[in-house]
């Protein structure tokens, strides 16, 4: 996970670049819910009826699928990081500097809250990829929480678009 989250990082910049912060985000997000959804299921015995007595099978996730899975991860995220602060002097251009420490200071305290959520969910819930639901929920929070503060700031900022727009972020360029 981390090397894929640093070395591709600079990707994410270029990208934020070339097609835009918006765009580079929603990837980031929707590819990391795919990867934390295949994450988060828990190893599961399953028992059919089947025509001639029961059928055993197993749904887990292997080694080699979770290895791809985690590098998948972080690839998605280190776009997201370029991404992130590729909208802070868009947003914020007076205060590119302040603004970019809060944002490295919320990423600390996540790199330190976030280990002991995971223990805390291991030991309340009880199974392995707890860890993964945590994010697949964060994860998705944040998905809903951008689109719904990106429609507020298009129509407060742009009124003369009228009417629902299924993503219109995603044609702008």
């Amino acid at each position: 996970y981390a090397l894929p989250g640093s070395i591709f990082r600079a990707l994410g910049g270029w990208m934020s670049d070339k097609i835009g912060a918006r765009k580079v985000m929603y990837v980031t997000f929707i590819s990391a819910l795919v990867c934390l959804f295949f994450l988060s299921y828990p190893a599961t015995d399953y028992s059919v009826h089947g025509i001639e007595g029961p059928i055993n099978f197993t749904i887990a996730v292997g080694l080699v699928p979770f290895v791809i899975l985690t590098i998948f991860l972080g690839f998605f995220m280190s776009l997201g990081k370029a991404a992130v602060y590729k909208h802070i002097p868009v947003y914020y251009p007076g205060h590119v500097g302040s603004v970019g420490g809060l944002v490295g200071m919320i990423g600390g305290l996540g790199g330190f809250i976030l280990p002991i959520c995971f223990g805390l969910m291991n030991d309340i819930i009880g199974v392995w990829t707890s860890c993964f639901m945590l994010l697949f929920a964060v994860v998705a929070i944040s998905l809903i929480w951008m689109h719904i503060a990106i429609i507020i700031s298009d129509k407060k900022h742009h009124p003369e678009l009228k009417g629902p727009k299924s993503l219109p972020e995603m044609l702008e360029k």
